[in-house]
């Protein structure tokens, strides 16, 4: 029986090495050993963004300067201010001059590696026989790399320090001129660790042939984790985040008034990714559900709560909302056209194949006789590009286009008579005009579309109607137990 677990830390929490290693590392599962934990390290918050592109915002990072080639120095301009911040990191961790020394040496020779490997491809491609579109996607999988390769060295050192047997697990194919896939990088990397007397510290992003990047983009790093907790055949996988996996944004509805979960299962994990609020990326939590392995999302700032478990199975015993979510910045683009009557199947699919020519994510969808209307994850710029494509598809229809927000009510079991009509009241309430609503057979969850500048009021209308009313005390339900050796 496989008693280990793998753990994964976010860039928030890594920020906080006292937190991470006192709340984490030193505060175990099992009373026997500190041992039998694999962790898997994002980068230090906020350095992925500074080594590709700001998640949200979209400011360009090394990455991106390097790819627009607006100017050509950008990039060099960017990675020396990078360099100067990793350095600072590494003074705000060693307290040593030989440790500092040694930190600032290594990720000095993985920023001046990737520096050289970028002007060699800068001065390759000035000739006209090649490109550089043909290389980005290397380039992106290099610098991504060097975010967690920092943390993860850093941190396996910082313990070592401490009393720890850490070990650094470099996933990220540094000078190996070997081609493996996720799985066969993770075999190799764990042969001949002992998990009962040493802590693997492991980089969350992993070279592959196919490119991790490529495939997952930024959830590159859950998904290291998950194929780690695979491959290992681990008896939990955990997260651990700067925050609880609530009932509601605490920021929006009050932390005095959102409660975590407690338990939960991958089909809710699955309704939240969709809303962009991921509590671990979909292809992630695949492997993970397949495997029947829980995922336990932690606070890494109350240890001693049990957190949030999510598997496969779980369905709540007593019907109930569990999570109030949503997302702004929502585009519904109505097609109507009363030729479509009878012709949805053929109208669907030519919509269809365009949103996936532009790439542009579909949220929710509503269809009647004779009208379509997508909402869509996109920016105004590919907005226009799709809208002008279906004008020109379909000349004869009226085309009508707004900015929405989505605000969902998500459980494992939502099957409470008169549930819709009072989460309905709880918005009429506050005057929220509900311009489309959502409620599936399955009634795991409930959308209802909103003026973007009501998304606040909705979220805390339909918490206050659906959740605050009953006395969930710490939990809404208690997490399982927590895994302990046998």
């Amino acid at each position: 029986m496989t008693t280990h677990s793998v753990e994964k830390i976010g860039g928030t929490s890594m920020s906080d090495y006292a937190a991470v290693r006192d709340n984490i590392i030193m505060n175990p599962v099992r009373d026997d050993t500190v041992y039998q934990r694999i962790f898997v390290v994002s980068a230090y918050g906020g350095v992925t963004n500074d080594l590709l592109e700001h998640k949200k915002s979209g400011k360009p990072g090394i990455f991106s300067l390097f790819a627009s080639g607006e100017k050509d120095d950008g990039w060099q301009e960017a990675l020396n201010k990078l360099r100067s911040r990793l350095h600072d990191i590494n003074a705000g961790l060693f307290e040593g001059a030989l440790l500092l020394n040694q930190a600032n040496a290594f990720i000095d020779e993985r920023l001046q590696a990737a520096e050289e490997c970028l002007l060699d491809l800068q001065r390759l491609c000035r000739h006209g026989h090649f490109s550089l579109e043909q290389h980005l996607n290397s380039v992106r999988e290099m610098l991504s790399s060097i975010g967690e390769v920092h943390s993860a060295w850093n941190t396996a050192q910082l313990l070592r320090k401490d009393g720890i047997n850490a070990i650094f697990v470099d996933l990220s194919g540094w000078k190996s001129g070997q081609n493996m896939n996720l799985d066969q990088r993770i075999e190799a990397a764990f042969r001949d660790i002992d998990l009962s007397s040493q802590m693997p510290i492991v980089t969350g992003y992993a070279q592959t042939d196919a490119g991790l990047m490529a495939t997952f983009n930024r959830g590159y790093s859950e998904m290291t984790f998950s194929r780690i907790a695979v491959v290992t055949g681990a008896a939990e996988a955990v997260i651990h985040k700067e925050f609880h996996l609530s009932s509601a944004d605490p920021r929006l509805v009050g932390a005095e008034n959102a409660v975590p979960i407690g338990r939960t299962n991958y089909d809710v994990a699955d309704q939240l990714a969709n809303l962009g609020m991921e509590a671990i990326h979909p292809k992630a939590a695949k492997g993970l559900r397949e495997s029947d392995i829980p995922l336990r999302v932690k606070n890494t700032f109350e240890p001693d709560h049990a957190g949030t478990t999510l598997t496969a199975d779980y369905v709540s015993s007593t019907p109930r909302v569990e999570i109030i979510a949503g997302c702004t910045g929502i585009y519904a683009l109505e097609l109507f056209d009363q030729n479509m009557v009878g012709q949805i199947d053929q109208y669907d699919r030519e919509v269809l194949a365009v949103l996936r020519r532009f790439r542009a994510q579909i949220i929710s969808k509503d269809i009647n006789a004779n009208t379509i209307t997508h909402y869509l994850a996109a920016n105004l710029k590919t907005m226009k590009r799709i809208r002008r494509v279906l004008e020109q598809t379909y000349p004869d229809a009226e085309f009508n286009q707004r900015k929405s927000a989505i605000v969902s009510a998500i459980g494992s079991d939502m099957q409470v008579p008169g549930i819709l009509a009072k989460a309905v009241s709880a918005l009429a309430e506050q005057d929220i005009n509900v311009q489309a609503m959502h409620q599936s057979m399955r009634q795991v969850d409930m959308q209802f579309i909103v003026d973007e500048r009501d998304y606040e009021a909705a979220v805390k209308s339909l918490h206050r109607g659906l959740i605050e009313i009953h006395d969930h005390g710490t939990a809404i339900c208690a997490a399982q137990p927590l895994v302990v050796a046998v």
